[in-house]
């Protein structure tokens, strides 16, 4: 899984944009995600998926829950593409795709589609996590497992040369 950045990123993925908050909730789902590896968790004691990360089952309660790592496929669930935002901070990143993922696992959470055309993101496109950093973090985004889909025009293709992409851990 890659976390290359391209000349056309912005300095920092979401910068600005993250809580500056870990708690005893969210911390190993944070130190996790700096391995580039997406983590949920499993009720003991009924069996329930959870995410996002808390302290006891949503369904029965229980604190007694396991931490597990996600293989990061699913599918787009539900998708929207910003192609207008006022907030400055976002300005530059137009058009960009908000989606809800349903994991493989059985957990759905809120991230991006990138490295894709805005117009070929559907409904059930199947996709795989990558990785983005941020300042101090890497967050989850989600790439088609699908290459063969339309790429982004606004990023830039890797290098003919086979040279390694900015950022892809090769350099």
């Amino acid at each position: 899984m890659s976390d290359r950045t391209t000349p056309t990123d912005p300095p920092s993925f979401a910068a600005g944009l993250l809580p500056a908050v870990l708690d005893r909730d969210t911390a190993p789902f944070w130190a996790a995600a700096r391995q580039r590896r997406l983590t949920y968790q499993t009720c003991d004691a009924c069996a329930a998926v959870v995410f996002f990360p808390r302290r006891h089952c949503p369904g029965c309660l229980s604190a007694a829950l396991t931490w597990h790592d996600s293989a990061g496929l699913g599918e787009v669930y539900t998708y929207s593409v910003v192609r207008n935002s006022r907030d400055p901070r976002f300005a530059d990143r137009v058009p960009y795709c908000v989606a809800w993922i349903d994991l493989d696992e059985g957990f759905r959470m809120m991230s991006n589609v990138v490295e894709v055309d805005p117009d070929a993101i559907t409904v059930g496109l199947r996709v795989r996590v990558d990785w983005r950093a941020s300042g101090d973090w890497l967050l989850p985004v989600f790439v088609p497992a699908d290459p063969a889909l339309p790429a982004d025009p606004a990023v830039p293709a890797e290098p003919a040369d086979g040279a390694p992409a900015v950022g892809s851990g090769d350099d």
